[in-house]
């Protein structure tokens, strides 16, 4: 199974998020998975920020580019590449202000592109590309933000994943959210973590599960037709 795994935490090894995708692949191998883990850290190669320039290439027809548009999009090509070559996405981030890290929705502006992770059918349809990939998101939050809670309506973080990678053909993504953390007394944010670790070992069962029952030569196939 070829895995994107993608950081988004300024924390860097103080991370939890970083800490609980970490236990999340190891979890997978201990399952019995052959995992090949394609590495991104947003926070140290971060895909730049879309300016004038990248708005007009990515609307710009491909035959009708100009070498320096196809230069301006060049970041933007290698990373679609690398997540429809994979089979699994995992991506890990904290919670910012009730949404996500500046650098993953770089990452996300980078990654949404007519004709090559979305496509525009001839009566009208939207159809995301990602169809086939297993899809999970890691989060990291402060306060509380589980229904019954207070702070349960300021989740901006949550649909704003959904909406974005749903767009580009991800139906049904799963989440496990370690929280709270940051305003939380010591056993609170002991709990949890390890409320978070269960959840992803149940993830990781699940996948394992998963991969068994998949002919090999399925996946082969998605792969070379991706490349």
């Amino acid at each position: 199974m070829k895995i994107m795994h993608v950081d988004a935490s300024a924390k860097r090894e103080r991370s939890n998020s970083r800490a609980l995708s970490r236990y999340f692949l190891e979890r997978l191998r201990e399952d019995g998975v052959d995992i090949e883990v394609d590495y991104l850290d947003v926070t140290v190669d971060t895909p730049p920020h879309v300016d004038e320039a990248f708005a007009i290439a990515t609307y710009t027809l491909p035959h009708a580019r100009t070498p320096a548009m196809k230069a301006t999009l060049a970041v933007s090509d290698a990373l679609c590449k690398r997540l429809l070559e994979a089979d699994a996405l995992v991506f890990a981030m904290p919670m910012y202000n009730w949404s996500m890290p500046s650098a993953f929705k770089a990452f996300i502006d980078s990654i949404t592109r007519a004709g090559v992770t979305y496509v525009n059918t001839e009566d009208g349809r939207i159809e995301g590309q990602l169809v086939r990939q297993k899809v999970l998101f890691i989060t990291s939050r402060g306060a509380d933000l589980r229904a019954g809670s207070p702070y349960a309506s300021m989740d901006a973080l949550t649909p704003a994943l959904r909406a974005a990678f749903g767009f580009i053909g991800v139906a049904a993504p799963s989440f496990v959210d370690a929280q709270p953390l940051q305003f939380a007394d010591q056993e609170a944010r002991l709990e949890a973590l390890e409320r978070a670790r269960t959840e992803l070992a149940a993830v990781a069962a699940n996948w394992a599960n998963q991969a068994k029952l998949e002919p090999a030569s399925t996946v082969e196939s998605n792969n070379n037709v991706m490349a």
